[in-house]
């Protein structure tokens, strides 16, 4: 870093910015995009990101969209390796000659973090913002008294207070930009439901051990649909999900919509603004419901410690429980046989989500399960 910048000098022409993952990675990030273009508003902004090969981790495009805040994309690698790759991407880099770099980059350690300054720098790229200074830097912090640690959003906007200060809490920090014609498919969605209240629920996520799995869901599923008869439900998800989110709605009949592989991230989004509540797991379409607002139930496994993935926000309820294993950030849980996620019963997610119902709006809160 070289020190505090005067981010809206009109000099400042190009600005990029490192940022890696997919849907929920974008999501967490939208604070630190706002301020970005804040200080740098004449600028063309170019995210240089990877493009996800999982169906279920939409590329960083799909959740910015048309929002204006990032104008293009470079494409980033996994795995860079090979001393041609290397150079190849410093080439691409170089033809947009950046002034500015800003590093949103992932909590990988110090020493990674040093490689990344020193290719930016072989970029050639004048000015870095963002890039960890210390191997204190490269922890995250815990929030004093409790056991939680700082979410993702706070430490990227740690890491780029050179920018300033601004309001993780602001709803404005976490504006999608929504188009006319994103909220016009949201509005055709919510008509064809006849203007009912529902649940939006998503049932997917890319780790394995973040599934409570299909039997827990359908279980809930069916004793809401009991409980709840003016409602109906709308399933998000990837079009990889539709059988299984039709299995676990099954008893909601017609008064559910199956729009699994129907919407992108960002009409998802719109949708999620006239939801009751969205329930779901640990994923990204649970960050967009955050963004935009609406509260939610949220079904964690310990793989993270708590506070560090849970939807932005006071009105959430988050299932989480803690074991000795927390923290292990397992992709995939053999051994353990997911005894975190897999503790939370059917009886604690359906008192949330009732209680969720039931809740005054004007108390904002989060109210954790803690094992």
């Amino acid at each position: 870093m070289n020190g505090p910048l005067n981010p809206a000098c009109a000099e400042v022409e190009r600005v990029l910015i490192y940022r890696l993952g997919s849907l929920g990675d974008n999501v967490v990030a939208l604070p630190s995009y706002h301020q970005i273009a804040r200080a740098f508003p004449r600028a063309e902004r170019r995210l240089l990101t990877n493009i996800p090969v999982h169906r279920k981790a939409p590329a960083a495009s799909a959740v910015l969209g048309d929002s204006g805040l990032i104008h293009g994309y470079i494409a980033y690698p996994i795995g860079l390796r090979s001393l041609s790759s290397i150079l190849t991407l410093r080439s691409e880099i170089r033809r947009f000659h950046p002034q500015v770099l800003v590093y949103l980059g992932s909590l990988r350690g110090f020493p990674a973090a040093l490689r990344d300054k020193w290719f930016f720098r072989f970029c050639g790229i004048p000015k870095i913002v963002g890039v960890p200074q210390s191997r204190s830097d490269c922890k995250r912090r815990r929030i004093s008294g409790t056991t939680y640690r700082e979410s993702e959003a706070e430490r990227l906007a740690r890491g780029i207070r050179d920018l300033g200060a601004f309001d993780l809490e602001a709803p404005s920090s976490w504006d999608l930009n929504l188009t006319d014609a994103e909220l016009h498919r949201a509005k055709e969605t919510v008509s064809a439901m006849n203007e009912a209240r529902f649940l939006a629920v998503s049932l997917g996520t890319k780790a394995q051990a973040n599934d409570w799995g299909e039997a827990n869901w359908t279980a809930l599923l069916s004793r809401l649909a009991a409980h709840l008869p003016d409602y109906r439900l709308a399933m998000v998800g990837a079009d990889d999900e539709a059988d299984a989110c039709s299995r676990a709605s099954i008893a909601w009949q017609e008064r559910a919509i199956n729009l699994c592989g129907l919407l992108t991230p960002r009409e998802s989004a719109a949708l999620f603004r006239s939801a009751e509540l969205f329930i779901g797991h640990d994923s990204g379409p649970m960050h967009l419901a955050a963004a935009v607002g609406v509260p939610s139930v949220a079904v964690f496994s310990a793989r993270n410690f708590p506070g560090v993935w849970f939807p932005h926000g006071r009105q959430h309820r988050v299932i989480y429980h803690q074991t000795d294993c927390a923290g292990c950030e397992l992709v995939t849980c053999i051994e353990q046989q997911k005894k975190c996620i897999l503790s939370i019963t059917v009886d604690e997610v359906f008192d949330a989500v009732l209680s969720q119902l039931s809740r005054n709006p004007a108390e904002g809160r989060i109210a954790s399960v803690l094992g």
